[in-house]
């Protein structure tokens, strides 16, 4: 019997969750990118976070971390070379409310503007 699948921690939804070519020439197949895989991208290439790091984060092994990225890296580059649209959405993961320690610097500031936002 396999093994449950562990949820993926999250700190925050993207902003945006639909990418695709400005053009008008939109082809009709749509990649689907999970919210954990947009997660790794985040944190990897645009927090500069090692892959280990980013696990520590996220609560899981490196090499899902590894294996999670490279799905992502993928679908980034079949979205941008063939012109499709990409959306973000689904995905086995929970969204970080902050409280947790070791939260992250990254993920402590983004969770506490989303908290400041819902208080006004």
């Amino acid at each position: 019997m396999p093994r449950p699948r562990k949820c993926r921690k999250v700190c925050a939804m993207p902003k945006s969750n639909r990418f695709g070519p400005l053009n008008g020439e939109i082809c009709a197949d749509q990649i689907c990118m999970t919210v954990d895989e947009y997660e790794t991208i985040r944190l990897i290439d645009l927090a500069g976070y090692t892959q280990e790091e980013c696990a520590t984060q996220m609560g899981v092994a490196r090499t899902t971390v590894q294996g999670v990225y490279n799905e992502a890296r993928r679908k980034v580059a079949e979205t941008l070379v063939y012109g499709k649209i990409l959306v973000i959405a689904g995905g086995d993961y929970d969204l970080c409310e902050g409280k947790e320690r070791p939260c992250g610097k990254k993920c402590h500031a983004i969770c506490c503007k989303r908290k400041q936002i819902k208080e006004m």
